[in-house]
């Protein structure tokens, strides 16, 4: 059976609509450990701009999947303006539908099919955020792709392989290193070269651009297959 590519994009709520509880919990470390206003002022900031990576604070506003083929791919996103329809591209379609849509095709439709999964540091962000947003929305995941990290002892019908993990020998390098910086080293095309990043998708998404972040998500997969690709002809045991 074939591997299954995946990647989501998030974006975070906007601070101002937070309840004053909500913001006292987030920022309450940023005022015992700041040295003076500066410094309270610049981490404060750096607290807004990254809500979007817990699932207490943030949304799933694209998951992408492809096939270890390369030839049959979809991204699920969300459109902020409501006026996307169906797109095909290439060996992609694009879809727009709400977070609980994409989780519940996800859970339901696609990952039965497949007994083996790739990301690139799924374990350590895509995964966990999956699985709690999923549970908030009444969802309950269809495949444990948290189990057992270490790929001999994982689930038949689940083995997640997270190309972070496996290159670094599960952090015994020193720096585990960005997908941008793996794909540099394995001369393989990175989905920055565009000139977007994942720093990037809270502000295309806030300017309605739905479309241009699931079409970054595909960058990804891309290049999450290539380096799949190297992984297995080189140092898969």
């Amino acid at each position: 059976m074939s591997a299954l590519i995946f990647d989501i994009e998030t974006v975070g709520e906007s601070w101002d609509a937070l309840d004053g509880t909500s913001q006292a919990s987030l920022s309450r470390w940023i005022e015992r450990e700041s040295r003076d206003e500066g410094a309270y002022e610049s981490a404060l900031e750096d607290l807004k701009q990254g809500l979007g990576f817990s699932p207490l604070t943030g949304e799933i506003v694209a998951l992408g999947v492809l096939d270890d083929g390369g030839e049959k791919g979809a991204v699920y996103y969300q459109d902020p303006t409501g006026k996307e329809a169906l797109l095909s591209e290439g060996a992609y379609k694009y879809e727009p539908m709400t977070e609980r849509a994409i989780l519940g095709k996800f859970w339901s439709d696609i990952a039965p099919r497949y007994d083996t999964f790739v990301s690139f540091n799924g374990r350590g962000f895509d995964v966990p955020f999956m699985m709690v947003r999923s549970a908030i929305h009444g969802i309950r995941p269809s495949k444990n792709l948290m189990a057992n990290r270490y790929t001999n002892y994982q689930p038949g019908n689940a083995k997640h392989v997270d190309l972070l993990d496996q290159l670094s020998f599960y952090g015994a390098l020193r720096r585990k290193g960005s997908l941008h910086l793996w794909c540099r080293a394995f001369g393989i095309g990175s989905p920055k070269a565009g000139g977007v990043s994942g720093d990037d998708v809270a502000g295309l998404y806030a300017a309605g651009k739905g479309l241009d972040i699931a079409k970054y998500n595909a960058g990804d997969l891309e290049a999450t297959l290539a380096l799949y690709r190297k992984f297995e002809e080189f140092l898969s045991f």
